[in-house]
C-alpha cells in the first residue's frame, strides 16, 4: 500500500486520476486556482509523490510525464479502511451509528446504505 498522503498531494493525485500522463506544468495548470500553487510548489509536491511511490514518472524528451501508480479506488480503499481501523475499532457499525447520531445521514444517504445492505444479503 502507498505511504500516507497529504491534503496538498492528494490535490495532485486528483489531476492525475483524472488525466495522465502528465507534465509537471500540465498539472500546475490544472489544480485548483484557489489554491494558488506556482510551478514549483508543484514540482516538489510531485517529488513528495514520487518518493512515496504513489505515482511514476518517464522521461518523454526532457520534460517528464507523471502518472498514478496506484488507482484512485485502491486508494480510496486503504485511506478508508485506515479511518475505521484508527477511529472506530476496524468495524463500520460504529461509524454508521456515529453518523448516525449526529444527523449526519440524510434521506438519500439512509436509502442507499437500505440498498446496498438488501443487495449484499441476496
Amino acid at each position: 500500500m502507498v505511504e500516507r498522503i497529504s491534503d496538498a498531494e492528494h490535490a495532485v493525485m486528483e489531476v492525475l486520476w483524472d488525466d495522465a500522463p502528465l507534465t509537471a506544468q500540465d498539472v500546475a495548470e490544472r489544480v485548483d486556482p484557489d489554491r494558488g500553487w506556482s510551478a514549483n510548489t508543484v514540482k516538489t509536491l510531485l517529488g513528495r509523490l514520487l518518493a512515496k511511490k504513489a505515482i511514476v514518472h518517464e522521461e518523454d524528451g526532457r520534460r517528464y510525464l507523471y502518472r498514478p501508480a496506484v488507482a484512485r479506488g485502491d486508494y480510496v480503499e486503504g485511506e478508508s479502511r485506515r479511518l475505521i481501523d484508527r477511529l472506530f475499532g476496524g468495524r463500520l457499525t460504529p461509524l454508521v451509528a456515529h453518523l448516525a447520531e449526529r444527523d449526519a445521514l440524510s434521506a438519500d444517504d439512509i436509502a442507499e446504505i437500505e440498498a446496498l445492505l438488501k443487495e449484499l444479503k441476496s
